[in-house]
Parts: C-alpha cells; sequence; structure tokens
C-alpha cells in the first residue's frame, strides 16, 4: 500500500516527475559514464605492455618514448645505432632484447619493423604472450604479419599481397610498390595497438628502403627482388627496444648505465613509471571530468528537492486528507522520501541502460579513432559504489521535502 500510493502521487504529478527523471538519468549517465571511461582508459593502457622491464630509445621524455614505443603514438626526436642496440642486448645482464622500427604505414595502420623475438617474448595484460590466429610468424624478407583490427577492417587474409606506404600518414603518396609483401600471419585480438599494427622484419624494412634517400625513391634505382637473394641486409638504425632482464634487481643498476652510455644520448624508461607520468599529466583532466559529472548530479538531485519541496503545497488536501484517516507525521517523512527513491532508481536505471546503449553503439568507433577498448560491462567496483553513493545523496536533497511534510503535518495535528 504504502508503495502503491508513492507511485500513484508521483503519476499525479507525471509532467514534472518526468522533466525530474530525465535529468537524473542523464546526470547518472555522464556521471558513472566518465567514472568508467576514465577506469577501462587506465585499464587499456596499463595491458598494453607486461613483462617489460626497460623501453631504450633516443633521449626524450619517457612519456613520450612509452607513446611512440607502445603506444603509436608520436614520433620519435631521434633513432638510435644498430651497433649500439647490439652491444646493450648483449650484455650479460640482458635476458632478451625486442627491436622496434617505425616510420612507414598501410592506410593509415603503422608498420613495425622487428625481429622474431618479438612474437616470442612481446607479452601483454597478465603476461599473456601474443597468439597466431592464422598462420605464422614471418621468416621470408617481403612476409608481413597483420594484427587483427588491420585484418578485419581491410578484409585481409592469409595470402594476400600488400603494398607499404613511406611515413605515416593516413594517405601517402609514396608507395613501396615495387616490393609488396605476403600476408603469412593474422595474430589473435589483444585489446592493445598490436591489433592496429602490420609487423615485418627489419630487413624487410631496409629493403624497401634501398634506392631512397630523404622520403624519396631515387629515379635511376635499379634494384629488383631477385637482388635480395642470399642477401643479409642490416639496418643501420632502429628507433627504440626493449629489454627483459635476467634479474630484476639489476633493473635501476641497467637503466642508470644507459641513460649514461657515452656512445650517444639515450633513455632508458620503466613503463610504469612512464605510465604515473601519463595519468599524473591526465589528472587535472580526470578531476575536472568528474567535477562536471559531480555538478551535473547534484544539480539533478537539487532538481528533484525542489520538485518535491513545490509538490506539497499543491497536496495540501493530500496531507490533510492521509492525517484525517489516522496517518502520522512520520508517514509523510517516509512517503516523500520513497518518491525521491522511486525518482532515483528508475533514473539510474535508465541512466545505465543509457550508457550501455552508448558504449555499444560507439565501441567500433573508439577502437578506431582512439585504439580504446572500451567494456559494455558497467558493473565494477567503482560503479557500484557510485550507485550507492547516488542513492545516499538522493536521501539527503529529499530530506528538506520531507522535513518539511512532517512539520505541516505536526502542525495540522495539533
Amino acid at each position: 500500500m504504502f508503495i502503491r500510493l508513492a507511485i500513484k502521487s508521483l503519476l499525479d504529478r507525471r509532467g514534472s516527475v518526468l522533466v525530474s527523471l530525465l535529468a537524473m538519468s542523464v546526470s547518472i549517465f555522464v556521471l558513472l559514464g566518465v567514472e568508467h571511461i576514465r577506469h577501462q582508459t587506465k585499464e587499456n593502457f596499463s595491458n598494453t605492455v607486461s613483462g617489460v622491464d626497460l623501453i631504450v630509445g633516443a633521449r626524450t621524455g619517457s612519456v613520450n618514448l612509452l607513446l611512440y614505443s607502445v603506444f603509436r603514438v608520436g614520433n620519435p626526436t631521434n633513432n638510435i645505432r644498430w651497433d649500439t642496440y647490439k652491444k646493450i642486448a648483449s650484455s650479460r645482464k640482458v635476458d632478451w632484447a625486442i627491436p622496434i622500427s617505425l616510420g612507414d604505414s598501410h592506410k593509415g595502420y603503422r608498420v613495425l619493423g622487428t625481429s622474431a623475438d618479438y612474437f616470442r617474448y612481446f607479452s601483454y595484460g597478465d603476461k599473456r604472450l601474443l597468439e597466431f590466429k592464422e598462420g605464422r610468424a614471418f621468416k621470408d624478407l617481403f612476409d608481413v604479419v597483420l594484427g587483427a583490427e588491420v585484418a578485419r577492417k581491410l578484409n585481409y587474409r592469409v595470402g594476400d599481397r600488400l603494398v607499404l606506404a613511406h611515413g605515416m600518414a593516413s594517405t601517402s603518396f609514396s608507395l613501396h610498390e615495387d616490393r609488396p609483401f605476403d600476408v603469412v600471419g593474422i595474430l589473435s585480438p589483444t585489446g592493445t595497438p598490436v591489433d592496429q599494427t602490420l609487423h615485418v622484419s627489419l630487413a624487410g624494412i631496409e629493403a624497401i628502403h634501398i634506392d631512397w634517400q630523404h622520403g624519396v625513391k631515387q629515379p635511376n634505382s635499379s634494384t629488383s627482388i631477385d637482388d635480395f637473394d642470399g642477401v643479409e641486409l642490416q639496418p643501420e638504425s632502429i628507433t627504440a627496444f626493449m629489454l627483459g632482464l635476467k634479474e630484476k634487481m639489476a633493473t635501476f643498476r641497467v637503466q642508470r648505465g644507459i641513460n649514461n652510455y657515452k656512445g650517444e644520448p639515450l633513455l632508458a624508461s620503466l613503463p610504469g613509471v612512464a605510465l604515473s607520468e601519463l595519468w599524473q599529466m591526465m589528472g587535472v583532466l580526470e578531476k575536472t571530468l568528474l567535477l562536471v559529472s559531480v555538478l551535473v548530479f547534484l544539480a539533478a538531485c537539487l532538481g528533484v528537492s525542489a520538485m518535491l519541496l513545490a509538490s506539497i503545497r499543491e497536496r495540501r488536501k493530500e496531507i490533510h486528507l492521509l492525517r484525517v484517516i489516522g496517518a502520522p507525521p512520520r508517514f509523510l517523512f517516509f512517503l516523500i522520501q520513497l518518491e525521491a527513491f522511486l525518482i532515483t532508481f528508475f533514473g539510474v536505471i535508465f541512466g545505465l541502460l543509457l550508457l550501455m546503449g552508448c558504449l555499444l553503439l560507439s565501441r567500433d568507433y573508439l577502437i578506431e579513432t582512439f585504439g580504446l577498448h572500451i567494456n559494455v560491462s558497467i558493473f565494477t567496483y567503482n560503479s557500484v559504489y557510485m550507485i550507492f553513493m547516488v542513492f545516499a545523496a538522493s536521501f539527503i536533497v529529499a530530506a528538506l521535502p520531507s522535513f518539511v511534510s512532517y512539520l505541516r503535518a505536526s502542525k495540522g495535528s495539533d
């Protein structure tokens, strides 16, 4: 009876209640949406690389090094000489090393030149190694392994042939048309930038750039694919490299040695530390978005409170009738609280449905544009905690109209 009375009372004021419900739903959508995307973005970044002790590149900021070597965002300040890489990789403290060479692309997707150790040692998430959905790793000079998204979006299969482009623009007129690559493998989805990358050998990168100078093919070049048979190509420089150490205790010692390397200016960065720096840089924006979403929610709560407060004046006859049939003042207090709870409850339900629908519809766009894999399931510890706080806040803001109705009922009984 108590719930039925509250629902009937809300339906009698359906116009103002609908506006309050809409405002509450939108505020829940914004509040939980900002928190969910913030949490998922952090998780995406953290899961991108694991098991890597150090990332080494030309001297720059650690965040910039992390962005271009792992997330394929931005450009390096300089390259590293090949002999420098070989010297550091052959250290007794180093267990494995993965070279990285960037600078080419294919239809907007970046090309990564590396070695076979990339498929053997590179891991993501909870130290999960890369797996092949189809095919194998590259062996020959002009073999290419595609990330899952590249193969899906461009509709490539094992055995197809493609042409790489010089530079990293979405559209390029500098194509390596005379040296096409054969697709020999497609990786399983990882939810990381690996999905948006084409992987070739370092020798393959060198091969397509023979007869090129300063990003332009020389007009009188005559090197053909057959000329590479039996020739061992070795790069002069690479973009960066990743290190796995035999002993984790030696990480800071190796890092200090690389940073003080006299052969050329280098930077060795710990991925975890660089990620922390990145989130510190994003902290102001993160807190600002959260503050705005909280203010939107508080405005919706105050709107509900104002609506309930205004309705008390319209419900004098209803309150008087309830007092006549013997309803105590506390009955009216809890009736107003229940109405506020019902508005908040349905606001949370509609807000969650709206958020899940938007995440589902925008998932492909977020992957293509930002490389973010956002989970549609929003029921995490943080979201449940925030929903609990939403109900607590609605109880507090409904206290004023509830108390006013209580006082009026008490005066009526006097």
